[in-house]
């Protein structure tokens, strides 16, 4: 590891470390909970209105990753980062500019839309190159670039807060000053994000052939690995948002939900790059079907779990979200080769979005209405169990299919 953070001799460590604070500032974007009531009270917007903006987010965070992959082939890397930064930027400012007599839809075009493709299309190159530079290191390289942006709610989301409630700041200000903020790291550092021209050991990636994206959705493993992850990270999309909900519901003062969003805000973060670092010691699929199998259990047991192991599980659930983040880029360019992983792992990441669009809503409906929550959420609890133990089995047939040499 020493000789991997060797400045001096190996140029691509000045590539992650400016990828990683990128990433820190990217993740800005994430911490909309911290907007929702401060927009609410300052434009007017209901909360269903404002609280979309987030779904839209995640959705145009998808997208800037599929075109930040396919224009990773065309354009050099340090462009797209600054497409992606500036966009951002703009999109932040933009929200600042908007008023009461603004229609509600337009936060959905400035923060969301413009906002979370600009996000997706660095994030994608951010992770691309960091693979491309370490080949024989890439879990810790994915690892630390995956895990400063999980990190950022954790850091920031206090510090937006603080500024919004501040006298003589509040809303517009605070848009304005991350906008600002965003532009100054964005100038400061894109131009450290670049592929080598040479990738070294192009033969130790996993595979022989470099398959493009059109190759890979007519390929059995491309489907195990997408719907394995759709699994997986659904139970965090349908928990998280209500954390600070579920808190006194599972025996914990109501105060005490801020510091639950903390606890998985870090836990999540810590994932990014735990995960990735596991599947260098027990192989990629085996890191996926631990992270599934905690996730099953995990979910099944909040039907009966109160207090500290409420928090516990909660911890590790969100620990098993963001080694998702970390562990299947990896997953990616191991099956499908490291040329063109931007634009593959682009596509995997259509998982990302449908699980984040499909999951909050059908899960929701099993109780009283979607969205939401009920004071026995057995039912919720055990359907998602369901999911991830279905990802589970998909991430077992990776393995025998591999253990029999049909990968």
């Amino acid at each position: 590891m020493c000789k991997v953070l060797d400045f001096k001799n190996n140029p691509g460590v000045k590539v992650l470390a400016a990828g990683a604070v990128l990433q820190l500032f990217l993740g800005i974007i994430y911490v909309w909970s911290v907007f929702v009531q401060p927009v609410q009270n300052t434009f007017g917007w209901s909360a269903s209105d404002v609280k979309f903006t987030v779904n839209l987010m995640l959705c145009c965070f998808v997208l800037g990753i599929l075109m930040g992959g396919k224009l990773q082939a065309k354009l050099k890397a340090s462009h797209i980062v600054l497409a992606g930064g500036l966009m951002v930027a703009i999109g932040m400012f933009s929200t600042s500019l908007l008023s009461s007599a603004a229609p509600f839809w337009s936060i959905w075009f400035t923060y969301g839309i413009i906002g979370g493709f600009g996000v997706g299309l660095a994030y994608n190159t951010i992770i691309s190159s960091a693979q491309k530079w370490f080949p024989k290191k890439r879990g810790l390289a994915t690892g630390l670039s995956v895990c400063t942006f999980g990190f950022s709610s954790v850091v920031f989301a206090p510090l937006i807060e603080q500024m919004i409630n501040s006298t003589g700041i509040g809303l517009i200000l605070t848009l304005q000053v991350l906008s600002v903020a965003f532009l100054v790291v964005t100038a400061a550092l894109f131009t450290f994000i670049k592929f080598p021209e040479n990738i070294p050991g192009a033969a130790n990636f996993g595979t022989q052939t470099q398959y493009t994206t059109g190759q890979i959705i007519k390929k059995v493993d491309f489907y195990l690995i997408f719907f394995s992850m759709m699994f997986l990270t659904a139970a965090f999309f349908v928990i998280n948002p209500s954390l600070r909900l579920l808190a006194p519901i599972h025996g914990l003062d109501i105060s005490f939900g801020v510091t639950l969003v903390m606890i998985a805000g870090i836990a999540n973060a810590i994932g990014r790059l735990a995960v990735p670092l596991l599947g260098d010691k027990i192989g990629r699929r085996g890191a996926i079907l631990t992270i599934l199998l905690i996730t099953t259990i995990g979910t099944a047991s909040l039907c009966v779990i109160n207090g500290t192991l409420f928090v516990l599980v909660i911890a590790l659930i969100a620990f098993c979200y963001g080694g998702s983040s970390g562990i299947y880029p990896l997953v990616t360019a191991d099956y499908f080769g490291l040329k063109n992983v931007g634009a593959n792992y682009g596509a995997i990441m259509v998982a990302f979005m449908s699980s984040v669009l499909l999951f909050p809503y059908l899960i929701g409906q099993l109780n009283t209405g979607a969205g939401v929550i009920a004071t026995d959420n057995a039912v919720q609890y055990l359907s998602l169990a369901a999911v991830a133990a279905a990802g589970a089995i998909l991430a077992i047939i990776l393995i025998l299919k591999a253990k029999k040499g049909n990968k």
